[in-house]
């Protein structure tokens, strides 16, 4: 804005300008805004690190099996000095005072099999006969455990095809070209698309679903990872818009009982119920809070945590006091929305409330179905977000819908107790 539009404003525009420099900037704590985008803060006002005093020390749990065991005997009593032979000390009543695990990892080489085709000559007519190309020798030479280990390091360690290359070279003695890694890739994604499908027929029948999306680069363009969650799968999807036509593509006209989400329009209107993230408006209260001059947002913040002890406990509770409750959260906000207030700060985050006002206690009338927050899809989410950060984005629209598969299947395994990331891809990969 330069001085001749500076002279055209009114005085109140002015006013409203300089407030608006004044205030400070969001950070994760006030906004949807990520961890990685704050400000230091200055060391001598930074936390340290380490445990804080206090602390229970925790030692490393023992490992359930062992390859080797080996025992150790004193070799002089202390009190005599008399020698503690093998005899002695096999004879005596023996303790284990103490046990301590050394963990460490094999040397790791390749297992190379050779397949070599021979010719012999037939006994009986003396004609020469060539062994069929085995299917070993069909294809890639590559097995499906270096498959799966490719495909583990590329989606969920953010590796670039450059590091992944050193890595296999480094760690396993393997040389593999760039393009090679990229072709078992593309071999390794397709096998996912089954569970996938599986996956999103769950999602289709379940009576609460959560989702929550975030930008990546895809061929160079700005595009977007989405999540949708339920009770029984986790489904990603890379589109190339945040529009709700998304939503709709992956539902195919269905239509669950409620949707969890933010306020964000496109995820609104998808469900019979609707369910406000709480933590994106406690976010936007501390906001409000850190700069306001009203007390009306410090009303909002005390009023959020009634409605989080609510949801924290609201399995325990009878449904005649869940019903009490909620109609005294709902009595206790809308004496708060109807306060009136001059902070500027104050109005914005309480017309947030306002229009979401019918959606923010839906999780009281499905205890234990329903959360509160959308915390789970950002949880799921975050994993792409440092992929994004690491790499940049994708080359090309497979490698996201690709790995989006596949955090489809891994997540979706994850939901039930012990599953493993790597076990899992492993499965699929052999499968």
């Amino acid at each position: 804005m330069g001085r001749d539009d500076l002279e055209r404003l009114t005085k109140e525009q002015l006013i409203e300008l300089v407030l608006k420099i004044q205030r400070p900037a969001k950070t994760s704590r006030t906004s949807s805004k990520p961890p990685s985008t704050d400000r230091k803060e200055r060391r001598e006002k930074a936390r340290p690190g380490g445990a804080q005093p206090g602390h229970e020390g925790h030692s490393r749990t023992m490992a359930e099996t062992t390859d080797t065991v080996v025992d150790h005997y004193p070799d002089v009593c202390p009190c005599c000095q008399a020698a503690l032979s093998d005899d002695v000390v096999g004879n005596s009543a023996i303790e284990v005072v103490s046990e301590h695990d050394k963990i460490d990892l094999p040397p790791i080489a390749p297992l190379v099999e050779r397949h070599r085709r021979m010719a012999v000559q037939c006994p009986s007519c003396g004609a020469r006969v060539v062994a069929a190309v085995p299917t070993a020798a069909q294809g890639t030479p590559f097995g499906p455990r270096l498959h799966a280990v490719a495909t583990y390091l590329k989606t969920f360690q953010a590796l670039s095809y450059e590091r992944l290359q050193g890595a296999f070279a480094d760690l396993f003695g393997v040389t593999i070209s760039q393009g090679g890694l990229m072709n078992m890739l593309r071999r390794s994604q397709g096998r996912f698309t089954g569970e996938r499908d599986l996956a999103i027929t769950a999602l289709r029948r379940a009576a609460v679903i959560s989702s929550d999306e975030t930008g990546v680069r895809i061929e160079g363009s700005n595009s977007y990872h989405w999540v949708f969650r339920s009770a029984e799968a986790v489904v990603h999807q890379a589109a190339a818009t945040r529009g709700a036509i998304v939503v709709r593509g992956l539902m195919d006209g269905y239509r669950p009982q409620v949707w969890c989400s933010d306020r964000y329009v496109a995820q609104q209107g998808h469900a019979d119920q609707h369910q406000t993230c709480l933590a994106h408006l406690a976010r936007d209260v501390a906001y409000a809070i850190e700069q306001g001059e009203d007390i009306l947002p410090m009303r909002l913040k005390m009023w959020l945590h009634k409605a989080f002890d609510l949801a924290h406990g609201i399995e325990t509770l009878a449904a005649s006091t869940i019903k009490n409750r909620r109609r005294a959260l709902e009595r206790g906000l809308a004496d708060i929305l109807t306060t009136s207030t001059s902070c500027a700060v104050a109005k914005v985050v309480q017309n947030k409330f306002r229009r979401a006002q019918d959606q923010i206690l839906t999780f009281a009338a499905w205890p234990g179905q329903v959360e509160p927050t959308n915390n789970s899809c950002e949880r799921a989410l975050r994993p792409a977000v440092i992929q994004r950060k690491v790499t940049n984005g994708y080359r090309a629209m497979w490698a996201a819908e690709g790995e989006a598969d596949i955090r489809t299947v891994v997540d979706t395994a994850r939901l039930s107790p012990g599953a493993n990331t790597f076990s899992t891809i492993l499965r699929v990969v052999t499968a």
